[in-house]
């Protein structure tokens, strides 16, 4: 008689299978559910995303901004994507600010489309003639928003949780992105230089080193008697998991609403912003803040100095003072 071996030993729980799950399984489960024009080709472009390592977050939003483009696609009649044209894409960006959406979500999801695009071209599905001519987008040149003096001394004056407040004073004072932040594990620390290994930027994958001040150390430092020793991450949530973003984000709104800051619109990024704007105001270079930041382009970094008053306004006095003295022809007394 065959002895049959406990159900235990034969199969794995559903938490361990939903554990061992990597993104690309997540993703091509996701896509066997829809029906989509070229969708073999959607699953292959994904394939050989996640085999060039890129990272999670960038293979959700990726998928998400082609499957809106595909199912506009079919709802406008198409099925063969060979058939694509330069005008299809024109009504898509249409279609996508008609329904409310900025136009800088809208670039970045065309850029997504764009890169899928260009891999159907290398693969000879479509001809190369749809993306012969570039289509440009209008910007608006937002400046970033920093966070007065007076309300970064009032948000900081109502934050006593020990992890909150190493966490907030973490992103103000290194002017890290959160994802980063809730990214990091006991070995990205050095308290001794009081130094953040970022071993993959999140939006370009570039490390850096970025530092922090004696108050973000202090805070940090009680953070770490109070953890617990056994977890993987410096800020971590349910089981062996980072802290979520919505979690942070709540924590962060209610020391918002808390200080009286709710209708100033901040946001966590506005941290960074502050960051970068006060070490301007204190003299920075461009270029330092710019490797501080991880910016591959400059000209993100300069938006900062249009933000900054601080020596401008220096400079415009000093000058006024001049022209009022009549030292330059400019007395009109």
């Amino acid at each position: 008689m065959n002895q049959t071996e406990p159900e235990s030993n034969q199969s794995v729980s559903s938490n361990e299978v939903l554990r061992d799950r990597t993104p690309i399984d997540r993703v091509l489960e996701k896509l066997s559910s829809l029906d989509l024009p070229a969708k073999e080709h959607f699953g292959n472009y994904m394939r050989h995303k996640w085999r060039a390592n890129h990272r999670p977050k960038t293979m959700e939003s990726s998928f998400t901004s082609i499957m809106f483009f595909l199912q506009f696609y079919r709802a406008s009649g198409k099925r063969d994507i060979a058939k694509l044209e330069r005008s299809d894409l024109e009504a898509f960006i249409e279609h996508e600010q008609d329904r409310g959406m900025r136009i800088s979500t809208v670039k970045t999801r065309m850029a997504s489309i764009f890169a899928f695009l260009h891999f159907l071209i290398g693969e000879e599905q479509i001809p190369g003639t749809a993306l012969k001519r570039t289509i440009r987008f209008k910007l608006p040149d937002a400046l970033p928003r920093a966070m007065s003096p007076r309300d970064v001394r009032k948000l900081l004056s109502v934050i006593h949780h020990t992890r909150d407040r190493a966490l907030f004073l973490l992103l103000l004072r290194t002017g890290i992105r959160i994802g980063e932040a809730l990214g990091l594990t006991l070995s990205d620390l050095d308290l001794r230089d009081r130094k953040v290994h970022l071993l993959q930027g999140e939006k370009n994958s570039q490390g850096r080193a970025v530092y922090f001040s004696d108050d973000a150390l202090f805070a940090l430092k009680r953070w770490l008697r109070r953890r617990d020793a056994t977890r993987q991450f410096l800020f971590y949530g349910q089981g062996d998991r980072p802290l979520s973003y919505s979690a942070a984000l709540r924590r962060f709104k209610k020391y918002l609403a808390r200080a009286k800051l709710t209708e100033k619109g901040y946001t966590i990024h506005c941290l960074r912003h502050t960051m970068a704007s006060e070490l301007l105001n204190a003299g920075m270079h461009l270029e330092c803040l710019q490797e501080l930041l991880g910016h591959q382009d400059i000209e993100v970094t300069r938006r900062y100095a249009r933000l900054t008053d601080t020596t401008r306004r220096e400079e415009y006095f000093r000058a006024m003072a001049k022209i009022e003295k009549g030292e330059i022809d400019g007395d009109y007394r």
